[in-house]
């Protein structure tokens, strides 16, 4: 049997306890928070007021911190490419609606409000050209993604393990800057963000724990592949109008870097916790190849910690059209 064949057995066999996943990992519509609950009621007499609280108070907030709450929001808000995606993975069958089919759907659902907070609140602050940062969205969406895992489901749960995870870290460390800057309404919007992806972290890695007890050994060397090519992160095409594909995204990680949002210590720390969540130096049963795969990714976090010691991040922020500096 081939292995696009064994792949798309074990994704019909996970696909019995979906139902569960969707009740363990998700939130149903009417019990989860919605971006309107954080932000100013516009059907409010007050409303005027709290926004302009919200602008009042955002003003204390630096360059660098705008550039890093733009990024994430224009990640968030390219979800049409990531529901595209995930749709296509093997296994996942939205013609039949299949229980893989309801996850990604109900997923997407929850992803959505991400953006809508962002996005309303970057509008309400008045400190970022909206009308760029919408260009550069749709330039995002138009021009996708290559994230390197095709429609193989064991590499892309392996990337949406890392990636749930990454901005996990990302929105927790947004929440943490706003709260030191006294922002706490916007350190609260972040933190619920951040819970989300939490939620969805544990639900992506525990179906390659469930992939691990089925088919271990292909496991490990889809985990191994997607280590050894490096996780791409969504916004890798990022670009500002005008611009190339691509030009905007190693300034907008050096920004984030910078003040400590997502660095490379913390991919490093993010490939460590899954080598320990999925307990990679216990599994059993392995193909010779797959155990010289389970050896290079138990000595990999520590190559690239000496790797990441070694990066320079330039000091002067790149100015970006999103985040004009005369607005704060």
């Amino acid at each position: 049997m081939s292995i696009k064949n064994i792949r798309l057995e074990v994704m019909q066999l996970l696909e019995k306890n979906v139902s569960t996943y969707v009740d363990q990992y998700l939130i149903p519509v009417e019990k989860i928070w919605q971006p309107s609950d954080f932000l100013p009621n516009s059907e409010s007499d007050n409303f005027l007021e709290e926004v302009k609280e919200l602008r009042e108070i955002s003003k204390d907030l630096p360059y660098d911190f705008w550039v890093a709450m733009v990024g994430d929001m224009i990640t968030e808000e390219a979800l049409p490419t990531y529901e595209n995606w995930l749709m296509e993975v093997e296994g996942v069958d939205n013609l039949e609606r299949n229980g893989w089919a309801q996850w990604v759907r109900q997923w997407t659902g929850e992803e959505n409000r991400h953006g809508d907070l962002l996005n309303k609140y970057l509008y309400l602050s008045g400190r970022v050209n909206m009308r760029e940062i919408e260009m550069t969205t749709q330039h995002l969406i138009g021009d996708g993604f290559d994230i390197g895992t095709g429609r193989d489901p064991y590499k892309n749960f392996v990337y949406t393990s890392f990636q749930e995870l990454a901005t996990y870290v990302s929105h927790n460390r947004v929440s943490q800057l706003a709260k030191s800057y006294g922002d706490s309404k916007l350190a609260k919007m972040c933190k619920m963000i951040a819970g989300d992806e939490m939620r969805h972290h544990l639900a992506y890695s525990e179906f390659v724990n469930q992939i691990f007890k089925i088919d271990p050994s292909e496991m490990m060397l889809a985990f191994q592949y997607m280590m050894k090519a490096k996780i791409v992160m969504p916004a890798h095409f990022l670009r500002e109008s005008g611009q190339k594909i691509s030009s905007a995204f190693e300034h907008f990680s050096d920004s984030a870097q910078r003040i400590g949002v997502y660095t490379a210590n913390d991919y490093v720390d993010i490939m460590q916790k899954l080598i320990e969540k999925w307990e990679i130096d216990k599994i059993g049963s392995l193909t010779d190849e797959a155990e010289k795969a389970r050896d290079y990714l138990m000595k990999l976090p520590a190559r690239m910690a000496r790797i990441s010691e070694r990066l320079v991040i330039p000091q002067e922020s790149f100015q970006f059209k999103w985040v004009e500096p005369a607005r704060l």
